[in-house]
């Protein structure tokens, strides 16, 4: 293996290091990223075969899978679980693949609500980046929601199905905004990519291709432009020389061999967690605390987006699980409203039904599926009976919320894993509660004859922001407004833990538009990228 110095190294393969990687490869530049995870054959999805619902090695969790190229963490002291995927594509190739974008309020949350910190560039300046990308993915959805600033649709938005319509009926019962949700999913032959066919095991990874996880659509592009993508390499930390710039990193290769990789520029895109990690791994004399950690919040400000799961049963038949798992969603209660006793909003994501094992192990446990004569009679009564909704809560960055390094717990390289420390604030405990109030009133419209509420999804650490936090004042942020570090000028981040904000949407789109603005800074400084 040739470790000659390169002139961009990024570090880590899932959304948005694909997308840094395709958009600097028109630079002609030397271009490489390590990937510690691998490419994943879509033969072997739980989704290809009929043991889906019971196979654990495409787990959300890395704690479950236990995969050779996945780090242990440690989550115990967190009511939420961390959820990511190691491997090309990263979290994409496991998500429910729900793309909305941020709203323009999402970036000036002090200014309008006197909480937090706006961020250092805002909704205008992500807008070509969104639309872009929604072009790469594949996006569909309806143009017109009048939730957000006008913009067009890519492709069709995905079937409402029974379900849909059930919830819009409810929706306009209540006089509540709703309208169809973006989802990264194809509904036409897209790219070179099939249609989606209504397999509806998205989480599980989609064999059809349907789902825009990067895998399938960035990465493609950027290894045909010339991009090198190397996997099973996982990063212990980047190294620095005697003028304090990024040199390259050491990593361990498939063998388990030490190899030192030479850069001139290294970008970090290695999630929320991944990230700080790795900067805090990072130790030298020059940056005794972790690299580009003069501020003190590497690790700090970690966001998750707590959930409420509302669940209900219906007497009438409905979908299934059959169909992407989003259908549509609601921003009736997106923006701050003091009278309901909190600060910023959430977003009411509506969901399909439970696939058949999930259907009899929530009934067993519930006890509403009894063992006995009318065991199968009461499934039945649940199997494509139930659907749920979540509210996807803003979480208002606090600095107590951290990832550290684990005194103890390595992973298999010797590397410290990740150590989380996380509480969920008042203002984000009151909004769950309210939302969960409203989406019994969502279910009850629609019609439900049993509704229960979960505050929070405990396995629902699905987004991982903040912590290492955009900003123009290095003492309280750790990267400029275009992703460079404050403390070390050719070393960029490009993922969730530049986020300053979570807003109450989910972050991939957002992630994504972020590293192709960050790229086009990059591209249109080349001459003083270091000045």
């Amino acid at each position: 293996m040739s470790n000659d110095p390169v002139d961009v190294l990024i570090i880590g393969a899932g959304a948005s290091g694909a997308a840094m990687a395709w958009s600097l490869a028109d630079t002609r530049m030397h271009i490489l990223c390590l990937e510690q995870g691998d490419w994943t054959n879509p033969a072997d999805y739980p989704s290809a075969g009929l043991d889906w619902e019971a196979r654990s090695d495409f787990a959300i969790s890395p704690n479950v899978r236990k995969r050779d190229t996945d780090y242990p963490i440690n989550d115990s002291n967190s009511p939420i679980d961390v959820a990511n995927f190691n491997g090309v594509g990263g979290g994409t190739v496991l998500f429910g693949a729900h793309f909305p974008r941020f709203h323009p309020s999402d970036f000036r949350v002090n200014s309008l609500d006197g909480v937090a910190d706006d961020w250092p560039i805002d909704y205008d300046t992500l807008e070509s980046f969104y639309s872009e990308n929604e072009r790469m993915t594949g996006v569909s959805g309806l143009s017109g929601d009048p939730a957000y600033p006008p913009k067009q649709s890519v492709m069709p938005p995905v079937p409402m199905g029974k379900s849909g319509r059930m919830f819009g009926e409810a929706f306009n019962k209540l006089g509540w905004h709703w309208w169809p949700s973006d989802v990264a999913i194809a509904t036409t032959d897209w790219d070179g990519r099939a249609k989606c066919i209504n397999l509806g095991a998205c989480g599980s990874g989609c064999a059809q291709g349907a789902k825009g996880s990067a895998d399938v659509t960035y990465w493609p592009h950027a290894v045909r432009a010339g991009v090198e993508l190397r996997t099973r390499c996982r990063v212990r930390e980047i190294t620095v020389n005697d003028d304090g710039m990024a040199s390259g990193v050491i990593y361990y290769d498939e063998n388990g061999d030490e190899q030192f990789q030479p850069a001139e520029v290294v970008v970090l895109a290695s999630n929320g967690v991944g990230t700080p990690r790795i900067l805090l791994n990072s130790t030298s004399t020059a940056f005794p605390n972790g690299l580009a950690n003069s501020s003190g919040l590497v690790g700090k400000n970690l966001m998750f987006h707590p959930y409420t799961s509302i669940q209900a049963t219906f007497d009438k038949p409905l979908d299934g699980y059959k169909g992407p798992p989003m259908c549509l969603w609601s921003k009736e209660f997106y923006e701050t409203a003091e009278e309901r006793g909190y600060l910023r909003g959430f977003t009411i994501e509506m969901h399909r039904g439970h696939r058949m094992a999930r259907t009899a192990i929530d009934g067993m446990l519930s006890g509403k599926i009894p063992w006995g004569e009318a065991h199968h009679d009461a499934y039945r009564g649940m199997f494509n009976r139930m659907v749920s909704m979540s509210c996807i809560c803003e979480d208002l960055p606090e600095e107590h919320n951290t990832v550290t390094l684990d005194p103890e717990l390595k992973d298999s390289d010797g590397i410290p894993a990740p150590k989380i420390d996380y509480t969920i604030g008042e203002n984000t405990r009151r909004m769950l509660e309210f939302g969960g109030e409203r989406g019994r009133e969502v279910m009850e419209a629609a019609g439900a004859r049993d509704v229960q509420v979960v505050i929070p999804i405990a396995k629902g650490g699905w987004h991982l922001m903040g912590t290492a936090r955009m900003g123009t004042d290095p003492t309280r942020s750790v990267v400029n407004e275009w992703g460079r570090s404050h403390d070390v000028k050719n070393l960029f981040i490009v993922d969730g833990s530049i986020f300053v904000t979570s807003a109450g949407v989910n972050p991939t789109h957002t992630i994504q538009a972020l590293a192709l603005y960050i790229a086009d800074q990059m591209k249109k400084r080349l001459a003083n990228l270091f000045d």
